[in-house]
This record gives structure tokens, C-alpha cells and sequence, in this order.
């Protein structure tokens, strides 16, 4: 239906996450309507992402250079680590504001039916940095998603800290009701959780 270089773009678009092919063609087509400039504007924004953002060499966050701009920063607590599956996880606890520590992004959920094992992650680097006499670690919070593959890694992980540096201090992210909800309409493991972690007002 479409000249060669229009399919190419349509199934190279649809390869994105939550783009269909449907999408990837109407992306395509005001591709081709926008002027030439910013059409290209967006080809060097992706090379330029891809040539020049690589991962920090000390927590696996996202960046421009060897270290990523929260490992440059001195003021963050080098003694309080959060563990994180993705930059992107990261992110969204920097929007909160609360957290003033540095990070450890691990790449991922252990899952070994998808056959992602403790070596595939950044585990054994996790284990460096908080057993390092250098820069010592005083608590690890433990902040991967609330799913089975996160509460597995958070338990591996848990285990493991406490095996090698059984002096630091293990948290994981408390879970349980969001803010405006109704109790009725939350199922039992939430609001199960939310009793467990509950603290004095």
C-alpha cells in the first residue's frame, strides 16, 4: 500500500511501547507534513540520545558522561541507598521530593521464567557498593515495583545484604492505600498491607 521508505518508518514506529500500527501510520503521515526541519530536528534529537546517553559507572542511572548528575552531587546522604528496577522508577521518587539519598538502578525484576536471573541485574554491583569500607552504606531502601517479580527481588536482594553487611539497615517502600481513595473499592492485598504498615498519628 505504502512507498518502501513510508512502511520502513510505519514499522519502525510501531516497534515502540503502546504504539500500534495504526498509531505508527498517522505518526508517519504528519511526518511527512511537518516541515523539514523539525522532521529532522527529531532524527538528530534520537541519534544524539543514543550516541551520547550511556549508563552512570557507579548507580546505572541514565547518562551524559561517566557519572550521572545525583552521583556528581555532594550533597546528596552517601550512606542511604534507594534501590530501584529502572531510571525511569527513579524519576518518579525524585518528584516527591523526600528522598535525599543516592540510587542503585538494577536493570530490572529477577523473573526466571523470563529468564532473568540475579546475574542479568545489577546485584552483585549492589552488593559491592554497600560492603565498600570506603563509602559506608547505613541503610538500603528497597524501592522495586510492588509485583511478584519486585517482591521476589526485593526479598533476594533483602537476603543478601543481610548475608555480606548483616550492620545495614534494610527498608522496603511501605504500600498500601492512595490518597483519595475508598476502602471499598481497594482489594484485600492493599488493604492488607495498608494494616500491616500502619504507624501511629
Amino acid at each position: 500500500m505504502h512507498a518502501p521508505p513510508i512502511q520502513r518508518l510505519i514499522t519502525e514506529l510501531s516497534k515502540l511501547p503502546g504504539v500500534g500500527n495504526r498509531t505508527a501510520q498517522r505518526l508517519t503521515f504528519h511526518l511527512l507534513r511537518v516541515s523539514d526541519d523539525d522532521a529532522f530536528a527529531l532524527a538528530d534529537a534520537i541519534r544524539e540520545l543514543k550516541l551520547r546517553v550511556s549508563l552512570c559507572e557507579v548507580c546505572f542511572n541514565l547518562a551524559e558522561g561517566p557519572l550521572c548528575r545525583i552521583c556528581q552531587d555532594e550533597r546528596r546522604d552517601r550512606a542511604l541507598l534507594c534501590v530501584v528496577e529502572e531510571p525511569v522508577d527513579l524519576i518518579s521518587i525524585e518528584r516527591t521530593h523526600e528522598f535525599a539519598g543516592r540510587y542503585h538502578v538494577l536493570g530490572g525484576a529477577l523473573s526466571p521464567i523470563d529468564g532473568v536471573d540475579p546475574e542479568d541485574l545489577k546485584i552483585d554491583e549492589l552488593y559491592t557498593r554497600v560492603t565498600d569500607p570506603t563509602e559506608p552504606v547505613r541503610e538500603v531502601v528497597i524501592a522495586t515495583n510492588p509485583t511478584t517479580t519486585g517482591e521476589a527481588t526485593a526479598l533476594h536482594i533483602a537476603a543478601g545484604i543481610r548475608e555480606r553487611a548483616a550492620d545495614v539497615s534494610v527498608t522496603r517502600l511501605a504500600s498500601g492505600l492512595p490518597v483519595g481513595s475508598d476502602l471499598e473499592y481497594a482489594d484485600e492485598l492493599t488493604l492488607g498491607r495498608a494494616l500491616t504498615g500502619r504507624r501511629a498519628l
